[in-house]
C-alpha cells in the first residue's frame, strides 16, 4: 500500500512522548496534509481516548497514535534504593533529602492496546518493540495501518514477517529514544542515510525515513533513496503547538554547534539529546542503571522539578543531531514551508 493513500503528503510530525505533544499539534499537521502523531506511550487510557477526542473535533484527517511495546518490570527493592543511590548527586543538588518511589514503572501496554483497537485511528506506530502477528491482525480488523519503528534490517524484516504494512527507518541521528528491540541498543548505529537505502532494498513494504531529517532538502534526498515519507520530530518539537517549556525550547533553539549524544542516564535505554550537566554526572556508573522504564520513572519527579524552575542542565533535551536547523512556526507553516522546499530546484 502507498503511503499517499493514507496521507497526501510525504510528512510525519514525529511522535514526542511526555506531553509534548498537543491535540492542536497533531491536528494542525494532519490539516495541513501531513500525518500528526500523538505520543500514547506515557498516557492512561483515559488520557489516551481524552486526548484522541480533541484531535477528532479539531480534524476529519488521518491521524496516528504511537505506542511503546514494553513489560511492565518488578524490580527489587535492593535495585531501586541502588539506583536512587547513583542518582544523590542530582536529586540532591535540588535541596532534596530523598527521592520518591514511583507509585508505577510505567504504564501497562495491554489495556493501552486495547484502547487502541476500541478507538481505530487511521494508523498506529510502535517501538521499543514488536507485536505479535495477532496483534497486528487485530489492528489491521479494526482498519488501522500498521507500522513499526527499525534500527537495522533484521527488525524491518521482523516487522514484515508479522504482517507490519510500513516501517520507520530511525537512524542514529534521530532525537528521543532508539526503539532497538533486536540486539544491543548500542550496536545500532547505521545513520539515516545508511539505514534507509539497506531496509528498502530488504523489505516489500514502504519505509519511512526518520533521523536527521530538518528541511525539504532533507527530504528530497530520502524520497531519492527510496523512502515513501519522513518523520520529523526535532522539526516539529518547536513549533508552536508544542507544549515544552520555554527553557527546553530556547535551548533548542539556540543549540548551534552544543553537542547532542545518546545516553542512558535518564530512562535506562538509549536516547539522544543536548548534553548537559546530568548526563555528564552520571555517565561513571551509566551501564549499571536500571533499564527503562525503571530509570526513567525514577528520573521523572527530577526532570519535572527541573522544568519547574527552569534548570535545563537537569532536564532530558531530547533533540536530533539536526537541532540547529529547527525553525519555530506553526505546525501548518512548518508543513507549508517543507512543501514549498521539497519542490524547489
Amino acid at each position: 500500500m502507498s503511503l499517499t493513500s493514507v496521507f497526501p503528503h510525504p510528512i510525519v510530525q514525529g511522535p514526542t512522548a511526555g506531553g509534548f505533544n498537543t491535540p492542536a499539534q497533531i491536528a494542525a499537521a494532519s490539516n495541513a496534509g501531513a500525518l500528526g502523531s500523538l505520543a500514547c506511550s506515557l498516557l492512561s487510557p483515559d488520557a489516551i481516548r481524552d486526548q484522541t477526542a480533541q484531535i477528532r473535533a479539531l480534524t476529519d484527517r488521518p491521524f496516528c497514535l504511537n505506542f511503546f511495546v514494553q513489560e511492565t518490570p518488578n524490580p527489587s527493592a535492593q535495585e531501586v534504593e541502588r539506583a536512587k543511590e547513583w542518582l544523590k548527586p542530582a536529586w540532591s543538588s535540588l535541596g532534596w533529602t530523598e527521592l520518591p518511589t514511583p507509585a508505577k514503572w510505567c504504564e501497562d501496554f495491554a489495556p493501552q492496546f486495547e484502547t487502541l483497537i476500541a478507538l481505530r485511528p487511521a494508523v498506529a506506530s510502535f517501538t521499543f518493540g514488536i507485536l505479535s502477528v495477532e496483534q497486528i491482525q487485530r489492528l489491521h480488523e479494526a482498519g488501522i495501518f500498521v507500522i513499526g519503528t527499525v534500527t537495522h534490517v533484521d527488525e524491518a524484516l521482523a516487522w514484515e514477517s508479522r504482517g507490519a504494512d510500513a516501517v520507520i527507518a530511525s537512524g542514529v541521528e534521530a532525537g528521543g529514544h532508539r526503539g532497538t528491540f533486536i540486539g544491543a541498543q548500542e550496536n545500532a548505529t547505521l545513520g539515516t542515510f545508511e539505514l534507509l537505502p539497506a531496509v528498502v532494498a530488504a523489505v516489500n513494504i514502504p519505509v519511512i525515513a526518520a533521523g536527521g531529517v530538518m528541511d525539504g532538502a532533507d527530504i528530497r534526498r530520502a524520497l531519492a533513496a527510496g523512502a515513501q515519507a519522513v518523520q520529523m520530530g526535532t522539526a516539529f518539537l518547536v513549533c508552536d503547538e508544542s507544549a515544552i517549556g520555554a527553557a527546553y525550547k530556547q535551548r533548542l533553539l539556540t543549540a548551534g554547534d552544543h553537542p547532542t549524544r545518546l545516553t542512558r542516564t535518564f530512562s535506562g535505554r538509549y536516547a539522544r539529546g543536548l548534553e548537559n550537566r546530568f548526563m555528564q554526572q552520571m555517565t561513571a556508573n551509566e551501564r549499571l542503571l536500571p533499564p527503562y522504564p525503571i530509570q526513567n520513572a525514577l528520573t521523572s519527579p527530577i526532570r519535572a522539578e527541573a522544568a519547574k524552575r527552569g534548570e535545563t542542565e537537569l532536564m532530558s533535551l531530547w533533540c536530533g543531531t539536526g537541532v540547529s536547523r529547527a525553525r519555530a512556526m506553526p505546525a501548518a507553516k512548518l508543513v507549508a514551508t517543507l512543501l514549498a522546499e521539497i519542490s524547489a530546484q
